[in-house]
């Protein structure tokens, strides 16, 4: 039976299987393997599972699947792949590298990842709330008692709704209180509510800078605290645009597949 040692990550309780896959030993098209391994039940348990590997023109390769097998842009992802790779030797504290959406820049600093997000050229409001897509698409709506809201039902109406088919989307619920904004997060592809989800936090924050706060802003998620700074134009579009916050190892073995 074939062996593949894998080292779990956390970003602020966003939780992933991370491999070394500079030798490309790992047939990504085993859908159901990613699958198994996110299963909290029978496999190690993830919200998806990176595969590090070589690029020519970059330090490294990220490729993310959810653990439904799709892919996407993962922030929070993106956060724990540099931590994984410096770990690894193949980066000191600065790096680039390339993910779904295209290259980032990512740094260490203070303990602390960064990661360059895509420039946003518009948000679009709508009544019941915003779409953002920040590397991955995100409808962001403004809820009061956030802490006794039903995400996971609430989310998956707004994910399934019309608007947003046939692909769906990953919905924010947010409340702000004295400053502090609080959120929460539906997540598809995961489909479940998240304890963070770091291009969730990044369309966050550009909503909130329509509604006066100015980078960088702070949000609090299930899992911890993660800042997204930014430059805002007369346009209404943000560039340099920058999500930042802890990530670290939780532990290591060898799966059997």
């Amino acid at each position: 039976m074939p062996t593949l040692a894998f080292h779990k990550y956390q970003g602020t309780g966003n939780d992933f299987v991370m491999i070394d896959d500079r030798r490309k030993s790992f047939d990504e098209t085993r859908l159901d393997l990613i699958q198994n391994w996110c299963n909290r039940k029978f496999g190690i348990g993830a919200d998806g599972v990176i595969l590090l590997r070589e690029h020519k023109e970059h330090d490294f390769e990220m490729l993310y699947f959810n653990p439904d097998g799709s892919q996407s842009l993962c922030g929070n992802g993106s956060r724990c792949a540099v931590k994984f790779a410096k770990s690894l030797g193949l980066i000191a504290d600065k790096c680039t590298f390339l993910a779904f959406d295209g290259p980032h820049d990512g740094h260490i600093e203070q303990g602390k990842i960064y990661i360059k997000m895509q420039n946003v050229k518009t948000l679009s409001q709508m009544e019941e709330g915003y779409f953002v897509n920040t590397g991955a698409p995100h409808h962001v709506k403004l809820v009061t008692e956030l802490s006794v809201m039903d995400v996971p039902v609430e989310g998956k109406n707004i994910r399934d709704s019309s608007r947003y088919q046939p692909n769906g989307v990953n919905v924010n619920f947010v409340e702000a209180q004295e400053g502090e904004v609080l959120v929460r997060t539906y997540e598809k592809g995961v489909e479940d509510e998240t304890l963070s989800c770091g291009t969730g936090v990044t369309a966050v924050a550009l909503v909130m800078a329509t509604r006066g706060f100015e980078s960088p802003v702070i949000i609090k998620t299930g899992g911890g605290m993660l800042q997204v700074s930014f430059d805002k134009d007369s346009n209404g579009g943000y560039s340099e645009v920058y999500l930042s916050g802890p990530a670290e190892k939780v532990f290591e073995g060898v799966l059997e597949y």
